[in-house]
């Protein structure tokens, strides 16, 4: 559409230019006998319109380059300077040629004011130097000596200067041209006024096609083609014309907006891409937990049957050499009674095993808490253990107050303790020590059973409270101690934990809630340095 309007400015332009070389060649054909004075003075008022334009853009480029920067427009200016130079000279020469062929009555001061015009052109150019080169800091529309030049050197002495050359040559072609006959001399007339008129139209027509349509044009073509590229960080320069605000002003919008949907889409699907892994990476552990469940049921099965039929085995075959037997003495029943009892008392205390775990599995297992003493609860069952791990060294490393109250089922702590001492008989070495050391660590009160044996690994460290867990195959038991440990440590609002190094041995810690009064009593007391 653009590219059609600046066709038809063209043609437009073409045909005024041809009226007004039609125009000329009436006119010289009609003043034929004045055709070498009439275009004599013609060119030296050319010249002038000429020097006045070209002068004009000279001074908008040195004011440009005060704005812009000192290199802004070193070669138009350089361009503007040398045009100048060639119109000063062909002026003078024309205006000599005219003297020569009018005297110098008609021509009176043509000459002298053109030197006057070149020195005052000269002067304004270096003007505009000096002002940029003495590096004001002033805002330019602040700055006098600028506005001086402007106002005063430019608007009036030169424009005067110019409009007075102009003015005087354009006598020179009213008399030139009195000579003519009437219609050549309107041609003549018509032909510079169309000529004045029409040259300042065709530049500005064509500096506003190219510049103000044609250039933002581009820049919103570039801008367009980025977006739909999918380069959502271009930006169009909203320095264009006003025509073209609104427009830039709604593209960049778009892309901000372009922009945040992107970035949203981006995030919403490394999100779910996150979800995704995450749920995959859960179901996967699942699934390997589902798989150690059902390998530890199976083994827990097998070693349930195995355990049953021991006890039940010698049960029935006790019963059954007894029962064959034609005639046996009380001697004989005796003992296969009390074999019978031994296994059927290992029977129960696998099923209660079983039984208690059910519950704590359930949340239905209970304690019988009592306030007890746990200095004298320890040292009563001293013997039971001292006993259990004959013939290695078993004492107790006391690093508390001796009248330490806590609220325990004391049957069942000391079923946590026993199982935590037999674990640390049973895997270490027959001549290494075992502790038992009680400290507070407020709010709780810690019972730690450490042994120096091999240790456990950090690998089967994190099972060792599973059920049916039995790291290593040394003595009797289905690996259900720990786990019962754990659950009667729970039951009490405490927590039983375990810490390992191989080849250094084990540490197993039961933390039970200290009582108030005890809080209170610790606290009293003073600190440890």
């Amino acid at each position: 559409m653009y590219k059609r309007k600046l066709y038809l400015f063209g043609l437009l332009s073409t045909f005024i230019l041809l009226i007004a070389l039609a125009s000329a060649a009436v006119s010289a054909h009609l003043t034929r006998s004045n055709l070498t004075q009439a275009q004599l003075a013609q060119s030296l008022l050319s010249e002038h319109q000429q020097l006045s334009s070209i002068s004009y853009r000279l001074f908008k480029q040195l004011t440009d380059e005060l704005i812009f920067g000192k290199n802004a427009n070193q070669a138009k200016v350089r361009n503007k300077q040398q045009q100048i130079e060639n119109s000063l000279e062909r002026i003078k020469s024309l205006e000599l040629a005219q003297r020569d062929a009018l005297g110098i009555e008609a021509t009176l001061g043509s000459v002298e004011d053109t030197d006057e015009l070149e020195a005052l052109i000269k002067s304004i150019v270096e003007e505009f130097r000096e002002i940029a080169l003495s590096n004001d800091k002033t805002p330019l529309n602040q700055q006098q000596r600028l506005q001086t030049l402007l106002e005063v050197t430019i608007d009036n002495q030169f424009r005067e200067a110019i409009n007075a050359a102009v003015n005087r040559q354009t006598g020179v072609v009213s008399r030139i041209s009195a000579s003519i006959e009437t219609l050549n001399t309107s041609i003549v007339w018509f032909t510079i006024c169309l000529g004045l008129i029409t040259c300042p139209f065709i530049l500005l027509g064509c500096y506003w096609l190219f510049h103000a349509l044609y250039q933002p044009l581009t820049v919103i073509r570039t801008g367009t083609d980025a977006i739909a590229s999918g380069n959502y960080h271009y930006r169009l320069p909203e320095t264009l014309d006003s025509e073209f605000t609104d427009l830039v002003k709604a593209l960049n919008s778009m892309i901000v907006r372009l922009q945040e949907h992107e970035d949203q889409a981006d995030a919403h699907r490394k999100h779910l891409e996150f979800e995704v892994e995450s749920r995959t990476r859960a179901l996967k552990e699942a699934n390997n937990k589902l798989t150690q469940l059902d390998a530890k049921r199976r083994q827990f099965m097998a070693d349930v049957s195995h355990e049953l039929r021991t006890p039940l085995t010698i049960i029935r075959g006790e019963a059954q050499v007894t029962l064959r037997q034609a005639a046996a003495s009380n001697e004989i029943y005796k003992e296969t009674l009390e074999t019978i009892l031994e296994q059927a008392i290992n029977l129960s205390k696998l099923v209660d095993d079983l039984l208690l775990l059910a519950r704590a599995e359930m949340h239905e297992f209970t304690v019988d808490l009592v306030k007890t003493n746990l200095y004298s609860l320890l040292n009563q069952h001293m013997p039971l253990w001292q006993k259990l791990t004959k013939p290695r060294v078993f004492n107790i490393d006391w690093q508390a107050q001796q009248n330490l109250q806590v609220l325990v089922d004391k049957d069942r702590i000391i079923q946590v303790l026993t199982i935590l001492i037999e674990n640390a008989h049973k895997y270490s070495e027959i001549n290494a020590p075992i502790s038992l050391r009680i400290e507070t660590d407020s709010p709780y009160i810690k019972v730690s059973v450490i042994d120096t044996g091999e240790g456990i690994s950090s690998s089967d460290l994190q099972h060792v409270f599973e059920r049916f867990v039995r790291l290593k195959r040394k003595g009797n038991g289905m690996g259900l101690g720990l786990s019962i440990a754990k659950a009667i440590a729970q039951a009490h609002n405490g927590t039983l934990t375990a810490e390992s190094t191989l080849g250094k041995g084990s540490q197993f810690t039961l933390a039970l809630p200290m009582l108030e009064e005890n809080t209170e009593m610790q606290a009293a007391l003073p600190s440890k340095k």
